[in-house]
């Protein structure tokens, strides 16, 4: 199995409108693999205007805002490329697309460093953000996978979050539960 970096990207369209979402970036030697599925505004973006910015991030209210309709979160340019980074991005890596490998489900934009840069201290994450973090994953696949499924793993998730979860680890959770609804009781 490959290396994969949960980031939120941020992508443009033609029309110059930043987007965010998360993704997972597949290590690839010295470069990096975005797969976003089909459809998605990421992908048609990666299409329109093939750079991105991958932010490292530990605030997990940034996954989870952006798979429930809260992403107005601040954003600053980028030192290379036309996607702009997120101001509460700890480090970010400025990604140009070299390769596409055509998928009808989830092409592969293999992509190059062209920038990366620190902007704050990483001080470790707690269960109650990992959890989040997979509980962002299971909202986004939840096209895919049966109801039963998320119901059994949300459960699951709980556990730490209740257990170690901080003020914005709360708020991430609960955003995620209205999300899912019924699916995840």
């Amino acid at each position: 199995m490959p290396l994969i970096r949960e980031i939120i990207a941020t992508t443009i369209g033609a029309d110059g409108t930043p987007h965010l979402a998360p993704l997972g970036l597949i290590a690839e030697g010295e470069g990096w693999i975005a797969a976003p599925f089909h459809p998605s505004t990421t992908l048609a973006n990666l299409r329109a205007v093939p750079e991105l910015v991958a932010n490292y991030v530990d605030d997990v209210r940034i996954f989870a805002g952006c798979l429930t309709g809260r992403r107005d979160f601040p954003l600053l340019a980028a030192v290379h490329l036309r996607p702009p980074r997120l101001a509460a991005a700890l480090a970010h890596a400025e990604l140009r697309v070299v390769a596409i490998e055509e998928d009808e489900n989830r092409p592969r934009f293999h992509c190059e460093t062209v920038f990366e840069a620190s902007h704050a201290p990483f001080r470790g994450f707690n269960r109650a953000q990992a959890a989040v973090i997979e509980a962002a994953i299971l909202l986004s696949r939840r096209h895919l996978l049966p109801p039963e499924t998320i119901a059994d793993e949300m459960r699951r998730l709980a556990i730490p979050v209740a257990k170690t979860a901080g003020p914005a680890e709360a708020a991430a959770w609960e955003w995620l539960v209205a999300a899912f609804g019924a699916e995840c009781t």
